[in-house]
């Protein structure tokens, strides 16, 4: 096991650049300050490429694991660890971290130091709740990435930025207090604020029923899952661009990661007592949700409902596997859960880049509406070739991302029902439907007005961003095999948990 203390320097070192970049905001230019957010995010991604290059994929116990005492008097630890499921989030923030300081290099003039060490602070803190095995810990690191966000919409979001950072803050922050209390009866009860005791307390079947629903609003809210999904399509129509790719790319994550470590290890029983709950909810957001995205005028609310249609397939994946496991097919139960993961990694490529490239266009036209538009590919050949990709792959063709999580999604539902797995699969045409129209109402057909016939097709800075998005839905759509190793281990471990009675 590596000496280097690998998860407190990905952790801090963005936050304290954020910090170095405020710093620096008075004395240097905005290109210099521009440099600093660049080379600190850089750094940070690369110092997290030896978790995945060091990680133990034979184990399902915490890698990398630190532990020192914070708050004696409640023995709060400062304890982080990764395992199967939380190292490739983290790799996923650091990577799309750099992607967001790209994006706003030319578009952000104002307050450009605030900013990038906005999302700087946010990358650390982010990270910092995905490593966390201190309950508490967790907690200060879920709520205190809201500031940032709330920042950053506040600021920087469009006309009806205040309205939009109000219902994001009020919705997340409602659905963290019952964490919280949560929480602090599992500390009573494990005598411990260690996730891991947490996962060991004996719980009678009324305790998690209560437990369960108090994590379900807090997580619910988070990923979003209908019908507290209201506040994301606003967040995402108010929000600067990258504010829309780090809240789909990473932060929706955060929610669906929080069953993962909380709900289905903490109370087993009580998350198999209400599966049909959480696959009816997480079918609603694949069917519904996906036609309610077919009539959206706006490209980034079309995206936005996308994204929540998309992360139904993730918590579909995590509670059809309780029904696979009553059969006694534990392989079908881990394709389920692997499949959900796969999907949260998949889901954060596509949607960060469909943003981008709404984002590459609202710099040029400063419109989002889909009427705006019309013969993008006459002016820019090279764009429309990325969208199409990330188009495509938002509707699961084979050989991307996209269909990799889903199509291991489906084929577990079908070990338990067809009508589940059907109307699951209905995605596959609703997410055909919407990405594909609005790709040719946007991109197809002749030049549709003199703005669109002065755009300028994207330059270096633009392709790399793109470029390398593509490459990432490329190679896990041809190549998932080393994500599915890495997790392999870690889900094994936690078909267990969820398979062990706790009454």
């Amino acid at each position: 096991m590596p000496e280097l203390p690998y998860l407190s320097l990905i952790v801090w070192t963005p936050i304290l650049g954020g910090v170095w970049v405020l710093l620096a905001s008075g004395a240097r230019s905005a290109p210099a300050v521009r440099n600093i957010a660049l080379i600190v995010s850089m750094v940070t991604f690369l110092m997290s490429l030896p978790l995945w290059g060091q990680f133990d994929i034979s184990t399902h116990q915490m890698q990398f694991e630190e532990k020192s005492l914070w708050i004696a008097s409640f023995g709060i630890y400062y304890h982080l660890g990764v395992d199967g499921i939380s190292m490739p989030l983290i790799i996923l923030t650091t990577f799309t971290t750099v992607l967001v300081v790209l994006a706003a290099w030319e578009v952000i003039q104002y307050k450009p130091a605030q900013y990038m060490a906005a999302f700087l602070v946010l990358e650390g803190l982010m990270i910092g709740a995905f490593a966390a095995l201190d309950a508490m810990l967790f907690y200060v690191f879920w709520e205190a990435l809201l500031i940032p966000m709330f920042l950053i919409i506040g600021v920087w979001g469009g006309p009806q930025r205040i309205y939009a950072t109000l219902k994001f803050f009020l919705y997340t922050f409602f659905g963290s207090v019952f964490m919280l209390v949560a929480i602090i009866y599992l500390y009573v009860q494990a005598d411990s604020f260690s996730i891991l005791a947490m996962h060991d307390v004996a719980l009678g079947f009324n305790a998690q029923v209560l437990i369960f629903f108090a994590f379900l609003v807090a997580f619910a809210v988070k990923v979003p899952m209908w019908p507290v999904h209201t506040w994301l399509p606003d967040a995402h129509v108010e929000a600067p661009t990258g504010g829309s790719v780090i809240l789909a790319a990473i932060m929706l994550k955060l929610g669906a990661y929080g069953f993962l470590r909380f709900s289905l290890p903490i109370t087993p029983d009580a998350s198999h007592a209400l599966d049909w709950l959480m696959i009816a909810l997480s079918l609603i957001a694949i069917v519904y949700i996906g036609l309610v995205a077919l009539v959206q005028p706006d490209m980034k609310k079309l995206i936005a409902y996308s994204s929540i249609a998309h992360m139904g397939f993730a918590t579909l994946g995590f509670f059809i596997a309780f029904r696979i496991l009553m059969t006694g097919d534990v392989d079908g139960a881990a394709l389920g859960v692997e499949g959900g993961i796969v999907q949260l990694v998949s889901h954060g490529f596509i949607s960060g880049a469909l943003f981008l490239c709404v984002g590459v266009m609202y710099d040029r036209m400063h419109s989002r509406l889909i009427a705006d538009y019309g013969g993008v590919v006459n002016r820019m050949p090279v764009f429309a070739a990325f969208m199409m990709l990330f188009a495509l792959a938002n509707s699961g063709l084979p050989g991307t991302s996209g269909f990799v999580g889903e199509f291991m999604v489906i084929l577990s539902s079908f070990k338990t029902s067809f009508w589940i797995a059907f109307l699951a699969g209905t995605t596959l045409i609703l997410g055909a439907a919407y990405s594909l129209w609005m790709y040719k109402r946007v991109i197809y057909g002749s030049v549709a007005n003199d703005q669109v016939a002065k755009l300028d097709d994207i330059g270096a800075r633009e392709t790399l961003i793109l470029a390398s998005l593509a490459i990432a839905v490329l190679l896990l759509g041809i190549w998932p095999a080393p994500l599915l190793d890495v997790m392999g281990a870690t889900v094994e471990h936690l078909l267990q948990q969820m398979a062990a009675t706790k009454l």
